[in-house]
C-alpha cells in the first residue's frame, strides 16, 4: 500500500508553466509526506494487532485485587498500633519482668475484629489433637482457634493459601482445611515445590485489609502452647495491610495452578521497600516500615527480597546485631548434592570485623537440629578476640521437656525468627539457611524507629531487644562450648 503569438503571450505562458511546475513540486512533496505518515500508521496498527494477538494467546495475568491498584502514597496517617506477641511453652518460666501478650489471644482478637474479610497464608494446619495423634490438654487452644475460624467462615469471606503437601494424595487436604471449606472458607493449595522447588513457609494473617499478624507461628496447636514463638500484630493500619495483601494475592494467583509471571503485573508492585519505606505512626511514634518477601521470583517490582533485607539490617547496625533463629546453616540445606551458601555468614563476619559491631546469636538446640550446624556455629564463635575488638558470641537455647512432653512430635523448641540491632527490628517467617531465601516463600516486617522520643513508650525495636536479652541471660541459654560434640536432649 502506498501510505501513503505575441511576445506578451509568450511571457504569460512561461510564467504559467513556472507556476504549474512549482505547484506540481509542492504536490509531490506533500504526497511523499502523506505516504510516509500512512506507512508509519500502517506499521503501528500492525504491531498493535500482533501485540494484541500475542497477549490473547499468553497465560492469563493475575486479576488485580479491587483495592490494590489505588494510587500509592509513601506516608500513612492511620493510627497504627503494633504489639509484640509470643507463645511461651508450658513449663518455661523466665525470671524477668519482660513479657508479651500471647499469640493465641492475638489470633482470637483478629478473628473478633474481622468484619469484612480474613486472609491467612500458612505452611500447614494441625490445630487439633487428632492431627498430631496426641491426647494433650494444651491442644485446646488450637481447637478453639479452629472453631472460631469455622464460625467466621460462615459469616464473611475467609481465604486460606497454604503449602500443597506432596506426602499425601494430591487432592487430599488437611482435615482442618476440609472443615473450614465445609463452613464456607475459600482454600487454595500453592504448589511451591513445582514452582520453585521450595515450600510456602509464610505465616501471616490479614483482617479487613486493616489488621495483620506476621511471625514464626504455624497454624499448629503446638505453636500456641508447646513451642516458643514470636510475632507482631499491627492494628488499624490499612496502608501496611494493603501492602501485605499484595503478597497474599500473589500466593492466591499461584494457587490457581498458574506459572510465576515474569515480570509480575504492575498491580502487585510496591513503593515501599528498603530504599523508600512506608512512613507511618506506630504507637504514636514516627516509624519507617517495609515488608520483604522471598524467593526473589515472587517479588514484584519494588519489593525488597528477604535476603537483601537481612543483609541490609546488618549493614545499618553500628553497635550490635542480635539474632534469634531456630536453624542457622550457611548451606543450601535441602539441595542435593549439598552446597555451601555463605551470604549471611560472610555479612556477619564483615560487620564484626570492619565496624567492630557486637554480634550475638541465639540458636535453638533440640532433637531435630542438624549436627553439622555446630561446627559452623563454632567457626563463627571463634571470631572472638577482645584484644582485636572482635566480638561474635553464640549460645544454644534449650526448651526443657518432661517425659510426657518429649512424646509430643516436633515440639519443645525455640522457633523464633527475628533480628534486632541498635537501629532496626526484623521479624520474619524463615529459618536461616540458603533454601529459605532462594526457593521458599517467606516474608518479614522491618521497622525503623530511630526518631522516637525517649519519653514515648518503648519502641518495637527496644521491646524486641528486651525479649532477646531476657532469653540470652536466661537459664535456658547455654554458651556454645568449642568442645561440644553432640546434640543430646
Amino acid at each position: 500500500m502506498k501510505t501513503d503569438v505575441p511576445y506578451e503571450r509568450v511571457v504569460v505562458d512561461v510564467q504559467r508553466k513556472r507556476e504549474e511546475n512549482s505547484r506540481a513540486q509542492m504536490y509531490y512533496r506533500c504526497g511523499l509526506a502523506l505516504a510516509s505518515i500512512a506507512t508509519l500508521l500502517l506499521v503501528a496498527l500492525t504491531l498493535q494487532n500482533l501485540l494484541f494477538t500475542r497477549g490473547r494467546s499468553s497465560p492469563p495475568s493475575p486479576a488485580p485485587h479491587p483495592r490494590l491498584s489505588l494510587p500509592i502514597s509513601r506516608t500513612c496517617s492511620d493510627p497504627c498500633r503494633v504489639v509484640l506477641v509470643e507463645s511461651i511453652p508450658e513449663g518455661l518460666v523466665f525470671n524477668s519482668s519482660t513479657a508479651s501478650p500471647s499469640i493465641y489471644q492475638a489470633w482470637l482478637n483478629l478473628i473478633g475484629e474481622a468484619r469484612s474479610s480474613l486472609d491467612v497464608a500458612s505452611f500447614y494446619w494441625t490445630l487439633t489433637n487428632n492431627d498430631t495423634g496426641t491426647h494433650e490438654p494444651t491442644a485446646d487452644k488450637g481447637e478453639e482457634v479452629l472453631r472460631r475460624l469455622g464460625e467466621l467462615a460462615g459469616k464473611l469471606p475467609v481465604r486460606i493459601a497454604f503449602n500443597k503437601p506432596h506426602n499425601k494424595h494430591p487432592d487430599e487436604w488437611p482435615a482442618n482445611l476440609k472443615l473450614l471449606a465445609n463452613h464456607g472458607a475459600d482454600v487454595r493449595p500453592v504448589d511451591m515445590l513445582a514452582l520453585t522447588t521450595g515450600v510456602l513457609h509464610t505465616k501471616f494473617w490479614i483482617a479487613d485489609k486493616k489488621h495483620i499478624f506476621i511471625g514464626s507461628a504455624n497454624m499448629d496447636w503446638r505453636s500456641l502452647t508447646q513451642v516458643k514463638e514470636l510475632g507482631a500484630v499491627v492494628y488499624n493500619c490499612s496502608c501496611l495491610a494493603e501492602d501485605l495483601s499484595k503478597i497474599f494475592e500473589a500466593y492466591w494467583f499461584l494457587g490457581q495452578g498458574q506459572e510465576i509471571p515474569s515480570p509480575w503485573p504492575s498491580t502487585f508492585s510496591t513503593a515501599y521497600n528498603e530504599d523508600t519505606p512506608l512512613q507511618l505512626p506506630l504507637n504514636g511514634t514516627k516509624s519507617s516500615v517495609y515488608l520483604s518477601s522471598s524467593p526473589p521470583a515472587l517479588c514484584a517490582e519494588g519489593r525488597t527480597a528477604d535476603l537483601q533485607s537481612v543483609l541490609s539490617v546488618m549493614e545499618d547496625a553500628r553497635e550490635f546485631v542480635y539474632i534469634a533463629v531456630m536453624n542457622y546453616l550457611p548451606t543450601m540445606e535441602f539441595s542435593f548434592p549439598k552446597r555451601y551458601w555463605g551470604e549471611i555468614d560472610t555479612q556477619l563476619r564483615r560487620v564484626a570485623f570492619e565496624r567492630r559491631v557486637k554480634v550475638r546469636m541465639l540458636i535453638s538446640h533440640w532433637a531435630s537440629s542438624q549436627p553439622v550446624m555446630i561446627p559452623f556455629l563454632r567457626s563463627l564463635a571463634s571470631v572472638q578476640d577482645p584484644k582485636s575488638k572482635l566480638d561474635i558470641q553464640v549460645r544454644l537455647f534449650v526448651v526443657p521437656s518432661t517425659p510426657s512432653q518429649r512424646k509430643i512430635p516436633f515440639a519443645r523448641v525455640n522457633h523464633n525468627k527475628y533480628m534486632v540491632t541498635d537501629k532496626l527490628a526484623y521479624i520474619g517467617t524463615s529459618n536461616w539457611s540458603g533454601d529459605y531465601f532462594v526457593n521458599t516463600a517467606g516474608s518479614a516486617l522491618v521497622v525503623n524507629q530511630t526518631d522516637a522520643s525517649p519519653t514515648q513508650e518503648p519502641t518495637v525495636r527496644a521491646q524486641l531487644q528486651a525479649v532477646f536479652e531476657r532469653d540470652w541471660n536466661s537459664a535456658y541459654s547455654t554458651p556454645l562450648n568449642h568442645n561440644f560434640n553432640g546434640l543430646e536432649t
